[in-house]
C-alpha cells in the first residue's frame, strides 16, 4: 500500500483513551509516570468496558507492576471472569445450534464469537461476545426459524414489508432464549444490502472447522474473515476499539495478502481496506504489509478515517438510540458517504418501494401492489399533512 500523508489529532482525547490505547499498542513497555499522573479511574473504566477491551486490559496490567489502584484491577477481575464464564456458555451453546441445524440439513456458518476469539488469542476468555452470529442460506430462513422456535428461541421482533424487500434491505433477525439468556443473530447475508457480498457457498467452499469444540462447528476461512471484520467495523464507524484490535490481531498472526487483495478488489471495498490501515497506523503504529501496494488509498480512504475518528474519541454506542442529533446526523452522513455510486442508487430506488402503512392508507388487493410504486409519491405527501393532523388530534384528546 502507498505511503500517504495524513495525522489525525489525538488533542482531543482524554488522558484516559490516550493511557488505554497506549496498553493496547505495547504490553511489554511499564507504562510511563506521566500517563498516571491524575488519571480519572472511574473515567478509565468506562472507556475500557465501552471499548468492550477488559480482558486484554485485565491481562496487561496484571503483568505490570504499576500503581494502578486495586480497585481498578479488581473491577477489571470481576469482569474478565464474568466473561470467561460468558463465553464458554456461548461456546456450549454455539456447539448445540450447530448440531441442530446440521442434523436437520442445514448448512451453518459462525461469524464471530467464540470461534473468533480463539481463532485470535487462542484463548476463550481474551474476548468478548454478547450473543452469536449464524449465517445461513436465505431459502433456510423459514426452517430455521421454526428449528429455533421448538428449541426455546423467541424471535426479536418482525420486520413488516409488503413486497419482501427486507431480503435485501436487511441481512440478519435476532432471536432470544429466555431461560438461557443467550442471543443469536441469523444471517442470510454477511452486512445489509445492497451491496456486492461473496455467496454463502463461496464461502462454505472456503470454510474452516472449530478445533475447540467436539461437534463440527463451522467458521470463515482466514482471508473471508479479515475483509468480513473490516467492512463489519466500517459499517459501525469503527466505534469500538475492539474491532480495530481484532484486526491488530490478525495482521500479527500474518495472512495471505495475496487473497486480501483479490478480494478487497472483488468487492469493491479497496477504500475500505484504506481507511482501516490508517486507523491501525495512526493509533497502534501499524506497519503496512508491501503485499497492499497495488491497493492504494485514495481521497476517499482519508475522508472515511477523519469522519470515523471522532466517534473513536467519545463513548456513544451509535446503534443505541437516542443518539445526540450532532452524533446521529454525523454518522448517518458517514454511513452515506460509505455507499458506492451503485449502492446510493439502491439506497433512493428503495424509498419506493410500498411501506405497511401505505397499504393501510390505501389497501389494494395483492395482484394490483405494483400500483403503489407510482402511488408512492403522493401516498407520502398524504402521510405528511393528513398522518400529522391525526396526530395532533390524538394528543390533544390525551392532553384533555
Amino acid at each position: 500500500m502507498e505511503n500517504y500523508k495524513i495525522t489525525l489529532d489525538m488533542n482531543n482525547f482524554s488522558k484516559e483513551l490516550v493511557l488505554l490505547l497506549f496498553i493496547l499498542k505495547d504490553s511489554n513497555t511499564p507504562l510511563p509516570k506521566e500517563l498516571l499522573t491524575d488519571v480519572n479511574w472511574e473515567l478509565f473504566l468506562q472507556y475500557v468496558d465501552h471499548h468492550r477491551l477488559y480482558p486484554v486490559v485485565y491481562k496487561t496490567l496484571k503483568q505490570k507492576n504499576n500503581n494502578i489502584p486495586f480497585y481498578v484491577v479488581n473491577t477489571l477481575s470481576a469482569w474478565y471472569k464474568t466473561n470467561t464464564f460468558q463465553m464458554l456458555l456461548l461456546n456450549a451453546e454455539m456447539e448445540q445450534v450447530s448440531s441442530l441445524l446440521s442434523t436437520n440439513g442445514i448448512r451453518s456458518l459462525f461469524l464471530k464469537g467464540p470461534v473468533l476469539a480463539y481463532d485470535l488469542y487462542r484463548d476463550l476468555s481474551m474476548r468478548t461476545s454478547k450473543d452469536l452470529d449464524i449465517l445461513i442460506q436465505i431459502e433456510d430462513l423459514d426452517h430455521v426459524n421454526k428449528l429455533l422456535t421448538e428449541y426455546g428461541y423467541v424471535r426479536d421482533g418482525y420486520t413488516r414489508t409488503v413486497m419482501d424487500d427486507w431480503k435485501w434491505k436487511n441481512h440478519h433477525i435476532e432471536y432470544a432464549h429466555p431461560q438461557k439468556g443467550i442471543c443469536l443473530e441469523i444471517h442470510w447475508r454477511l452486512h445489509p444490502g445492497p451491496g456486492k457480498q461473496p455467496t454463502f457457498l463461496e464461502l462454505w467452499q472456503r470454510k474452516r472447522i472449530s478445533p475447540i469444540n467436539h461437534k463440527p462447528v463451522y467458521f470463515l476461512a482466514r482471508e473471508d474473515l479479515f475483509v468480513y471484520l473490516i467492512a463489519h467495523g466500517a459499517r459501525h464507524g469503527w466505534f469500538r476499539l475492539r474491532w480495530l484490535t481484532d484486526i491488530e490481531q490478525m495482521i500479527k498472526q500474518g495472512i495471505n495478502w495475496r487473497e486480501i487483495v483479490y478480494l478487497l478488489k472483488t468487492l469493491n471495498y479497496n477504500h475500505l481496506a484504506g481507511q482501516v490501515f490508517i486507523l491501525l497506523s495512526q493509533l497502534f503504529g501499524t506497519s503496512m504489509p508491501v503485499e497492499l501496494n497495488p491497493l492504494k488509498v485514495g481521497n476517499k480512504s482519508i475522508n472515511l478515517a477523519k469522519r470515523v475518528w471522532p466517534f473513536i474519541g467519545q463513548m456513544d454506542n451509535l446503534h443505541n438510540e437516542p443518539l445526540p442529533y450532532g452524533i446521529l446526523a454525523s454518522f448517518n452522513k458517514y454511513l452515506y458517504s460509505l455507499m458506492t455510486f451503485k449502492q446510493k442508487c439502491f439506497y433512493y430506488y428503495g424509498y419506493l418501494f410500498p411501506v405497511p402503512e401505505d397499504v393501510e392508507i390505501l389497501p389494494l388487493p395483492k395482484q394490483l401492489y405494483f400500483l403503489y410504486f407510482p402511488l408512492r409519491p403522493f401516498l407520502w405527501v398524504w402521510k405528511k399533512t393528513f398522518g400529522q393532523k391525526e396526530t395532533i388530534k390524538r394528543n390533544r384528546g390525551v392532553i384533555r
